[in-house]
């Protein structure tokens, strides 16, 4: 009979943000404003490394593969928490959710990837200049590319199977704004450790050895400019990292905060909101690093528009 009661949840209901219908309003257009401006910044960023030759280097590259995932977590995130904001709370289907979470965690993971590689881009760019070229080929670009997208898949499609043996006897309620790991883990009747003990065994490869590399990339990318005697010449080589170190920065920041900040000394609505930064804003911010503090993209910018 217990067993029975498992199955009769079979959707959930996102509880959202608790606010007024004007508010709500303001909340959904400044997310229609930000969706459209990351969908247009991204693809603008795809479509200029494909067709600019200048572009068509390995940084540049990884930046595009960066955009790819970019558009796959706004779009797989943003659309459903519209009739959210706008309905005050939707229900999901199982199916749904899981679907969500998966495609999610893929373009997490890929994330975190992408930015290992392009640390490693930036250190080898910076402490084996003569050797950039034969390192950082062609082909290791797209075998990179390649192998980050199968292992993102692969360890994503795990980790959810994993989360599918959860059992859900009610409530049926996420307070949050789309299917993450923790709100589905607090509403399970069914023993967490299997999933919480995934998550530390999947982190290894999606994120801690990301980190390590991206950590001692750039403290040999540091070494190497402290050495460089002339402040105009250093300052010039630091310009060639600082958009991904701010971008690392941010992804990396957001995701401690939200992910090992211990969530009983954060309110809902704060889990919601940096939830919202690193899923909705972060898209929009990321091409706007790598288009503002990068004259390579400007200019590739100024001559499309003055082909037309």
């Amino acid at each position: 009979m217990q067993e029975n009661n498992w199955t009769l949840v079979n959707e959930f209901f996102l509880l959202g943000f608790k606010a007024n219908h004007n508010m709500r309003l303001f909340l959904f257009s400044l997310l229609l404003i930000v969706y459209n401006a990351s969908i247009c910044g991204n693809l603008l960023i795809i479509a200029l490394v494909s067709t600019s030759k200048n572009l068509h280097t390995p940084m540049y590259f990884f930046i595009s593969q960066l955009s790819i995932t970019d558009i796959l977590l706004i779009s797989d995130i943003v659309p459903n928490i519209f009739y959210i904001v706008l309905n005050n709370g939707v229900f999901i289907t199982f199916f749904k959710c899981m679907a969500q979470l998966y495609f999610f965690c893929i373009a997490e993971a890929c994330e975190c990837l992408l930015l290992a590689v392009m640390s490693y881009d930036r250190y080898v760019a910076i402490c084996k200049p003569l050797h950039y070229i034969s390192i950082m080929t062609g082909t290791l670009c797209w075998k990179l590319a390649v192998i980050i997208w199968f292992i993102s898949f692969s360890f994503t499609f795990i980790h959810v199977k994993v989360i599918l043996r959860l059992k859900f006897c009610g409530p049926n309620i996420i307070d949050h704004l789309f299917c993450d790991l923790v709100p589905l883990q607090d509403i399970s009747c069914s023993d967490t450790f299997p999933i919480k003990l995934s998550i530390y065994f999947l982190s290894i490869p999606l994120m801690i050895i990301p980190g390590i590399i991206i950590v001692i990339s750039y403290g040999n990318v540091v070494r190497a400019i402290l050495q460089i005697s002339s402040n105009v010449s250093r300052q010039k080589v630091f310009s060639t990292c600082s958009s991904h170190l701010t971008v690392v920065s941010i992804f990396y920041f957001v995701i401690f905060i939200v992910y090992f900040v211990p969530t009983k000394r954060q309110s809902s609505d704060v889990n919601k909101i940096l939830s919202l930064l690193y899923t909705v804003f972060t898209p929009l911010v990321n091409p706007i690093i790598y288009s503002f503090r990068n004259k390579d993209i400007r200019k590739a910018v100024q001559e499309t528009f003055q082909s037309v």
